[in-house]
């Protein structure tokens, strides 16, 4: 591979139209993250439109300064897994505003930055045991696989269970399953911008099954206090405010430290590492004023790589298309949950493959990893979930006898997450 030096940095020299093309691609792979994860922050108490543009703005902003700064072709945008823990368990979980939330993630922010900037990257990653990494991404594949199940109305609340089957003669349920199954086709037969057409498919689908409003689409409506918001910090002094804010922290640290590692090494480009990994944190700095949930960098960066994609021309290209989105914004908001849903149960089921990754021959090892993935959609709660994992870990090395298996960095993170676990118990 031809490099060029440049900035005292050594740089791969990309061809020209592979770059746009790469960039293209990851556009195209890409964008329905604008609708997904509008539809989400929704949930949280904004409207969708004003969520689609905050995922755009992020988007562009984040993935611009990748390309210009750190000179990689990698997109960021919200990341799928982190939205629902914003939404379900920060906002509406912890009962704070959305302008609270957004707090929440501008001080998970700073902590983020923290390690990316100093020494303290590297000591979170070696103490945390990988068992625990792997059932926290396979833990919010599940939510999001249950999450996406509820949308499409195949799963409902039950009379006699605490779940139970949807109404199979409803229109809304026999679209979505058809979109799934055509979603899991095209993707399956790995057809380029899967997502995006099973979207427009799945849009389709729905119209003919008469559950699309198609008047949502003729006007853009957005409040010009949602282009940019301004984080509240009216709930720092309370408890549930900063048990919000530790779970969010852990997460952004492990879950950018594992991604950046694997596309990095896809692209053999190891020695941009640090650079990547403060770009990434300033980006999520950047959502709490956005308005959204915090940008990461995206699995489907793989099609980026794959597109022939090596220097930051690509992501420029493809942060350039995202900020055009703002203007089909108006006929995207038309697109209906049972087109969503297949894409939340598909990025699911490639988050849940972390199972194969914890050891099931080592019963000590693998306890607490599932207690994460399990608890996390039964308990609906990312951070609950979590905390039973980090609790149990300690414990179980003690039954074995080999506490000096635990490193003091995870001992204060299991005590938090216990402290955390007695004080929703005693009701504070």
């Amino acid at each position: 591979m031809p490099y060029s030096k440049k900035n005292n940095d050594l740089q791969p020299e990309g061809n020209l139209k592979d770059e746009l093309t790469a960039g293209i691609v990851g556009y195209l792979t890409m964008v329905y993250i604008v609708v997904v994860n509008g539809s989400i922050l929704s949930e949280a108490g904004i409207t969708l439109e004003a969520g689609m543009m905050a995922t755009i703005l992020a988007s562009f902003l984040g993935t611009l300064i990748m390309g210009w700064f750190a000179k990689l072709p990698l997109i960021l945008i919200p990341g799928m897994g982190i939205n629902a823990l914003f939404a379900y368990s920060i906002v509406i979980g912890s009962g704070l505003t959305y302008q609270e939330g957004l707090t929440v993630i501008l001080i998970a922010a700073i902590i983020f930055m923290i390690t990316a900037f100093s020494r303290l990257g590297v000591l979170l990653r070696d103490a945390i045991p990988d068992t625990l990494k792997h059932g926290i991404t396979a833990g919010l594949g599940l939510f999001l696989i249950l999450i996406g199940l509820e949308k499409m109305g195949l799963v409902v609340s039950g009379s006699s269970s605490v779940i139970a089957i949807g109404d199979f003669t409803s229109p809304i349920v026999i679209a979505g399953i058809i979109t799934l199954f055509l979603a899991i086709f095209l993707f399956i037969r790995n057809v380029p911008a899967n997502f995006l057409i099973t979207m427009v498919a799945g849009t389709a689908i729905a119209y003919l099954f008469g559950t699309v409003d198609m008047s949502a689409g003729t006007t853009l409506e957005i409040n010009p206090g949602e282009l940019l918001f301004i984080p509240s910090f009216t709930a720092i002094n309370e408890l549930s405010f900063w048990l919000a804010v530790f779970p969010l922290a852990i997460i952004l640290i492990f879950e950018n430290m594992g991604i950046l590692h694997g596309q990095l090494e896809m692209l053999d480009r190891h020695e941009q590492y640090k650079r990547a990994y403060q770009v990434t944190s300033f980006s999520t700095l950047t959502c709490a004023f956005f308005g959204t949930s915090p940008t990461v960098s995206a699995a489907e960066n793989a099609a980026v790589i794959a597109s022939k994609g090596k220097t930051g021309k690509a992501a420029i290209t493809a942060a350039l298309l995202f900020l055009g989105t703002i203007v089909i914004i108006p006929w995207i908001s038309i697109i209906p949950d049972t087109a969503i849903s297949p894409i939340l149960i598909i990025v699911g089921i490639l988050m849940a493959q972390n199972l194969r990754h914890i050891p099931l021959d080592n019963l000590a090892e693998a306890m607490p990893g599932f207690l994460i993935v399990v608890l996390i959609p039964f308990t609906y709660s990312i951070a609950d979930g979590m905390a039973f994992g980090f609790i149990a870990y300690p414990i179980i090395k003690l039954a074995q006898g080999r506490l000096k298996d635990l490193s003091p960095t995870l001992m204060v993170i299991s005590l938090l997450f216990l402290f955390d676990l007695t004080i929703k118990a005693i009701g504070l």
